[in-house]
């Protein structure tokens, strides 16, 4: 079925495209939601009168894309993670940590246009993310991702030692317990011997 786009799609073109698409695509789905209109000279003519206004927010689109594109170029984002001595991650960075940080510095970015390769950094380092923009266009955002010691990334050597140092610190007091109990029978039994 011939369809004409009310908006913007990324799987099939830009407002006031003519495409061809599944009928039950078309019937069932876009249609439906108002993101297509049926193919025929009302319609037609209809987004023929739209044309200098989609033609000028297809243009001022293309200019925001450029702009964030050359922002997005000369950014690098630094993200701060968890991580153990060798540089792993405890978690990783994804796309979703990508965008909260852009936010943070005034970019909007959805989600789903971050591609990291591999789905996420799990490494401490220096990584280039691809950001796809209107129009096919996409920019190579550097991120730098440095490890921060917690707590919990502690090395397992000192763990264990305190460990051990838990474990002989309560074998000591267990013994000074029962010296104390023992001392306490005793001295309950010398009572009694005595009465």
């Amino acid at each position: 079925m011939k369809i004409i786009l009310n908006q913007d799609m990324s799987s099939l073109g830009e407002e006031g495209d003519v495409k061809v698409v599944a009928d039950g695509y078309a019937r069932n789905y876009l249609i439906p939601k108002k993101l297509a209109v049926q193919y025929n000279k009302a319609n037609l003519n209809m987004f023929e009168q739209k044309k200098v206004a989609i033609e000028k927010r297809k243009e001022t689109k293309r200019k925001d894309a450029m702009g964030i594109k050359e922002r997005l170029s000369n950014e690098t984002l630094v993200i701060d993670m968890p991580a153990g001595e060798k540089g792993k991650l405890f978690g990783a960075v994804t796309a979703a940590t990508i965008v909260d940080e852009l936010n943070k510095i005034g970019l909007v970015i959805e989600k789903k246009k971050v591609e990291i390769a591999g789905n996420s950094i799990k490494l401490t380092g220096t990584y280039t993310v691809k950001v796809k923009l209107y129009g096919g266009e996409s920019a190579d955002l550097k991120v730098t991702v440095n490890g921060v010691q917690t707590e919990g990334s502690e090395s397992r050597s000192s763990r264990k030692d305190d460990v051990k140092a838990e474990e002989a610190v309560v074998a000591e007091e267990a013994v000074a317990t029962e010296v104390n109990e023992s001392e306490a029978v005793e001295d309950s039994s010398a009572e009694e011997t005595d009465n």
